[in-house]
């Protein structure tokens, strides 16, 4: 399995989305390459390759759907609406929550597959795990102050 890039911006890529006026073949590559973790995936290989045949027919829409389903996969398509001339998606993990009550993510764009990477890369973004390690590090090294304390109540 290959790992993110490093030089991976979600930001860069978010913005990219925005300012583009159409999917094409190099943008969902890009996409695939730098945000894709389970892609391709041993275990996933009848998704890979369907998402694959899907980018090859320019089926946009359906390879943004398919790219949340193997990606994120606690993650639903929550709302797709079309107001204004724009086209609204919002993803969520509880979609059977209240709408407020639900932490759900949202974006808009006039391109109906562009409004759904642009939510799946926002999901990307919250999702991603930390550089940080989970336990954090303790120092070594004992103050002078330090004292052993018994706090047991012996009564």
């Amino acid at each position: 399995m290959r790992l993110l890039s490093e030089r991976y911006d979600p930001d860069e890529l978010g913005n990219r989305l925005r300012e583009a006026h159409a999917v094409t073949t190099g943008l969902m590559s890009e996409i695939v390459g730098q945000t894709c973790r389970r892609f391709p995936s041993m275990g996933q290989s009848g998704k890979t390759a369907r998402i694959e045949e899907l980018i090859h027919c320019e089926a946009w829409v359906d390879a943004a759907l398919a790219l949340i389903d193997l990606e994120l996969p606690q993650w639903q398509v929550r709302r797709l609406v079309y107001d204004e001339g724009e086209w609204h998606c919002a993803l969520s993990r509880e979609r059977e929550l209240p709408e407020w009550l639900d932490q759900s993510i949202e974006s808009r764009h006039a391109d109906l597959a562009l409004a759904i990477l642009s939510t799946f890369i926002e999901a990307q973004r919250l999702t991603v795990p930390s550089t940080r390690p989970s336990v954090p590090a303790v120092p070594s090294e004992r103050s002078a102050c330090y004292e052993p304390l018994c706090s047991d109540n012996f009564a």
